[in-house]
């Protein structure tokens, strides 16, 4: 099975042409193993006109984290703290302390019209994207049932396969409401008779009652279901970048190794601080990060710095390696 869902028909050799009828004169498309020495990239403008550029079906996995539309700016203050007898802060022993603002990032988060932003770019998510491959959406309470509906009418009711909560526990709690504590992540298929899902790779969580189960169980742990708890990034973790939107990489490595396999193309083109990109690193697989945000661009050329990356700046043809 490869790692695919059971209804896929067996993968051809690495070096074979793969083919699938799509009506007359459809064309061959190459094996998705056979693409594995696609570059890293990184391209900085507006990602509706770079993924219009793309190749059809060149992409093995999409992961997305658009603005939500709050309707305020997100913004975030990057602190540090130094000694200084003058300081304003008593720390430990007495010693004196000064914080040091280095920056602040921020985007501001409101659309006149949400859907018809998001529109034409998830048109051509699913253009770009492999027979078998897969788009995780990621949104909140505020638009998800919206951007359902329309990812519903892209790729079509059958091939919604989950809506993922994420629930953390951080931050301040209204009292007006039960506080919002969780995102949404819809996640979609091309085709829902064939799609990569792989369950053995996918990280084994605790048993809430490792008693009830018995010892080889409890060892082993559980498989995660529709329902993931993860703490958000620490603000004073070694995780922590300062971009105001920051996933956790925990997030992000589930995601890759469960629809995905080593080698293959994971897309993300509103890449903000770059997180799809480190974690598929970490796993084997290319990436292709996209951002209009130069704050953004400098995050993940700092936390990126160390793989070779190609660099794009808003989708010129020239670039420049590093």
């Amino acid at each position: 099975m490869y790692g695919r869902h059971a209804r896929c028909p067996a993968l051809p050799p690495p070096d074979a042409v793969h083919y699938r009828q799509r009506g007359a004169g459809a064309a061959p498309r190459t094996s998705a193993r056979k693409r594995r020495s696609m570059p890293n990239a990184i391209y900085y403008g507006d990602n509706l006109p770079i993924l219009a550029a793309m190749p059809s079906e060149s992409v093995d996995l999409i992961y997305i984290d658009p603005p939500f539309n709050t309707g305020t700016t997100q913004a975030r203050t990057r602190l540090k703290t130094v000694r200084s007898e003058t300081g304003d802060r008593t720390g430990f022993q007495g010693r004196r302390y000064e914080t040091i603002k280095l920056g602040t990032t921020s985007f501001t988060d409101r659309f006149d019209d949400y859907l018809a932003f998001l529109r034409p770019r998830l048109i051509e998510a699913y253009r770009v994207l492999t027979p078998t491959g897969s788009l995780y959406f990621h949104i909140d309470y505020r638009e998800v049932h919206y951007c359902k509906v329309l990812l519903d009418g892209i790729f079509g009711r059958e091939c919604f396969l989950n809506e993922i909560i994420w629930a953390y526990d951080y931050g301040a709690r209204t009292r007006k409401k039960w506080p919002a504590k969780h995102d949404n992540i819809l996640l979609y298929v091309k085709d829902h008779g064939c799609y990569t899902f792989n369950v053995d790779d996918i990280d084994r969580i605790p048993y809430m009652a490792p008693g009830l189960v018995g010892p080889e169980k409890a060892a082993r742990g559980k498989l995660p279901t529709d329902t993931w708890w993860h703490t958000i990034v620490s603000p004073n973790g070694k995780e922590k970048t300062g971009y105001p939107t920051q996933k956790p990489l925990g997030i992000l490595e589930r995601i890759i190794r469960a629809s995905s396999h080593p080698g293959d193309v994971v897309l993300d083109f509103f890449a903000g601080s770059g997180t799809t990109g480190a974690a598929a690193a970490q796993l084997g697989r290319s990436f292709i990060l996209i951002d209009n945000n130069a704050e953004a661009m400098r995050v993940m050329r700092a936390r990126l710095a160390a793989l070779p990356i190609t660099f794009v700046e808003r989708h010129s043809p020239r670039s420049k390696a590093s």
